[in-house]
């Protein structure tokens, strides 16, 4: 069955589950102290500080009769004396961040608790932002692993930096913008055991110059910083497309945009391979078309428990995908993408009766910077087969994924193409 956002592959297990051998005992001790310590700062209503460090009582009227106020994060309760299905797990997540050190990964808890309390984190959601940012922000799709997965494009920052972030008062609106969406994002985790529990990020960078700046810079670096410490292991990996040659290279050699762990889940692809590289991660059904997949927004004809069909298809070579119409009174849709493109593409119809005429649907050549999967739809009216032709005529080997689906509709008398 195909995975929802929610859900992950394996065992049943998140991210977060305690390690194996010889892990396993310090994890649990570790896991144990910190909600003991928890516990105790929740029930002197003191687990809430001020940034200086000082303890301040949370509710005077909870302590007198005592019960304390209730704290969730991420919308779980952190009550260990009242057990949810989550809890654990996000603990879990800020020991892993702290190399199982309770003391670090319980401080850095409290002044998460406190910075969302301050930046009104909880409350963010019901806040009207900038709706420029929309268009640079989608999420609608999962990884291979089922983890939501959201992205972030750039690209039209370019011709509206200078309006709306080079002015300081536009960095906070960035950032509460990027806070914004990451608690969107987070409401489709599942911290449950066998949930998935932590998201992929992808950051397209084409066509944007803003990051030159020393400006943008700044604010990025304190992006990555609330990330690291207020969204411990949520972000599970980074992918970076379309980064510069040189840009690559010298972030090699700093660490000016993430930090040393950060960098450590990031993976970097230039132009040429944002396609191949996303599809290590993102199966074709759920990559959306602008980056090479088969996922199409408010598609009608296919969803992703729709699978593609792989093809290598080698240097100099000439693939042909056949797909069979054994009777006529249906209609065919076709989904195609090819890895990289650079091909020549052709699309016929030809019939079972050798006295019939072959049709020709669409005939083209392919570059590469044309990143969208090719649909068309053709309604049989006599028993034959769709040939596709795929001519590679670079001396790279390509990858070809598509898919086809049948059904009985009323007759259409010309092919309806999608490029």
């Amino acid at each position: 069955m195909p995975l929802r956002a929610g859900e992950v592959n394996g065992e049943g297990k998140n991210e977060e589950t305690l390690p194996d051998h010889d892990d396993e005992k310090q994890a649990k001790t570790a896991l144990i102290e910190l909600k003991r310590r928890i516990e105790d700062a929740i029930q002197g209503n003191c687990f809430l500080g001020k940034p200086d460090g000082s303890n301040v009582c949370q509710d005077e009227t909870s302590k007198a009769i005592g019960k304390p106020k209730e704290i969730k994060l991420w919308g779980v309760p952190l009550m260990p004396n009242e057990p949810h299905a989550g809890t654990d797990t996000v603990l879990l997540k800020f020991l892993k961040s702290k190399n199982y050190n309770v003391h670090d990964a319980f401080e850095n808890l409290k002044k998460t608790l406190i910075w969302r309390k301050e930046f009104k984190a909880d409350e963010i959601l019901e806040e009207r932002l900038d709706p420029e940012f929309e268009k640079e922000s989608y999420f609608n799709t999962i990884d291979k692993e089922g983890r939501p997965l959201f992205a972030n494009v750039y690209g039209d920052l370019k011709s509206e930096q200078n309006k709306r972030l080079n002015p300081e008062e536009h960095y906070e609106k960035f950032l509460r913008w990027r806070v914004q969406y990451m608690e969107k994002c987070i409401k489709e985790l599942n911290f449950e055991l066998g949930g998935a529990d932590s998201m992929t990020q992808v950051i397209d960078w084409e066509d944007f110059h803003g990051l030159h700046t020393r400006e943008f810079r700044s604010v990025y670096r304190k992006w990555w910083t609330l990330l690291e410490e207020h969204y411990p292991e949520i972000i599970r990996r980074t992918i970076i497309l379309n980064i510069p040659l040189w840009y690559h290279v010298s972030l090699s050699f700093s660490s000016r945009l993430i930090t040393h762990k950060m960098n450590a889940n990031t993976i970097f692809a230039r132009p040429g391979k944002v396609t191949e590289t996303l599809l290590k991660f993102v199966s074709p059904e759920n990559l959306p078309v602008e980056y090479g997949g088969l996922k199409r927004v408010d598609d009608d004809e296919f969803s992703p428990e729709d699978k593609a069909t792989e093809v290598n298809l080698k240097a100099h070579a000439t693939e042909e995908i056949k797909i069979p119409a054994p009777k006529a009174g249906v209609k065919i849709a076709w989904d195609v993408t090819v890895v990289g493109w650079e091909v020549r593409y052709k699309e016929e119809f030809v019939p079972d009766d050798e006295g019939s005429y072959r049709v020709s649907l669409q005939e083209k050549e392919k570059k590469g910077e044309d990143k969208r999967s090719v649909r068309n739809v053709y309604y049989i009216n006599e028993a034959g087969k769709i040939v596709i032709s795929v001519h590679n005529y670079t001396n790279k080997c390509r990858k070809v994924f598509y898919r086809y689906k049948t059904k009985p509709t009323a007759p259409v008398y010309r092919s309806m193409s999608q490029k």
